[in-house]
């Protein structure tokens, strides 16, 4: 029987990139002198995720929450390297920026899922107002939600357009590139080198920005259940089904990704990698070293502990 790899996923952070496995999550970040620095953090198996995890909608919700939290302590990992001086004191002061590190991971974590909560909230109820002023012009039901579907489009393209313009999320951007096709190259079986992975495409069907983009189409044709008027039943709705709507698009992203290789249905999952042209830039090879070794540190912890359970049962 063929042995499929294990599927790993990832994002870019400041001036590096995260990846995660099954045990853990490892991130890699090039400091000012060149040299990089690794944040390595043990996934944490909480009973109730795992109970969950196999439940189609709720185990997409369990999915967003874990990814938030883990991503959320790598990204302020990365930035307070990127703020501090890490030259100095490294030695004499690591006691306490061992505790400061985890105290921070946790307020990073609980920031992290707050700004989601919000960033969806903008992003779900912005549009319904905006569509509502046209309710004199188209004021079918239908052409309600198709319209509000189109402004939240146009808010997210807008929103990712003008913050790649920054010279440090155009560097992220970049690095998410690096992300993506060191994946590529992995999946694909070749050898993590520089050459080989720059060789990939930066484009990738399990990426987040593909989600994103499904939560927008996804909510089309979910909102076509539900009345749009008055509007704060509308209002309502649309807050309620925000579950929904993202435990749907996680469905709709696995099985895009399942689908990949077969002809026709492949081109399900072209709308989101056409996003990505937005969300990834072409990286550097110092980048994509950075990417490879992030990666290359991760696959290390995750043979160390698969070989530790192995020896486990055998004793």
């Amino acid at each position: 029987m063929k042995q499929t790899k294990p599927l790993y996923g990832g994002q870019a952070v400041i001036e590096g990139v995260m990846f995660g496995g099954r045990h853990f999550t490892v991130t890699a970040v090039r400091k000012k002198d060149g040299e990089m620095e690794f944040y390595r953090l043990p996934r944490e198996q909480k009973p109730i995720f795992q109970k969950i995890k196999n439940i189609p909608l709720l185990r997409g919700i369990a999915a967003i929450i874990i990814a938030t939290t883990t991503g959320s302590k790598h990204l302020q990992f990365s930035s307070d390297l990127y703020e501090s001086n890490w030259e100095k004191d490294m030695d004499d002061e690591a006691p306490k920026k061992e505790t400061k590190k985890w105290t921070m991971a946790l307020n990073a974590a609980i920031v992290g899922i707050l700004s989601f909560l919000f960033a969806k909230f903008v992003f779900t109820l912005v549009p319904v107002f905006l569509a509502e002023f046209t309710r004199p012009i188209f004021p079918g039901d239908l052409t309600q939600i198709f319209i509000e579907g189109m402004f939240k489009l146009l808010l997210l393209l807008a929103y990712i357009h003008f913050i790649s313009l920054t010279p440090l999320v155009k560097k992220v951007l970049q690095y998410h590139g690096a992300e993506h096709k060191v994946i590529n190259a992995f999946e694909n079986g070749l050898d993590l080198t520089v050459e080989n992975v720059q060789s990939q495409s930066r484009l990738h069907y399990r990426c987040g920005s593909s989600f994103l983009l499904f939560t927008v189409i996804v909510g089309i044709f979910v909102y076509m259940f539900v009345p749009v008027h008055p509007l704060w039943l509308r209002v309502v709705n649309r807050i309620a089904l925000i579950p929904v709507v993202l435990g749907l698009s996680f469905e709709m992203l696995q099985i895009t990704n399942k689908l990949r290789t077969v002809p026709i249905l492949k081109y399900l999952g072209y709308p989101g990698l056409w996003l990505q042209l937005l969300t990834t830039k072409e990286p550097s090879d110092d980048q994509v070293e950075v990417a490879i070794a992030s990666f290359n540190e991760l696959l290390r912890l995750e043979m160390m502990e698969e070989k530790r359970l192995k020896e486990q049962k055998i004793v």
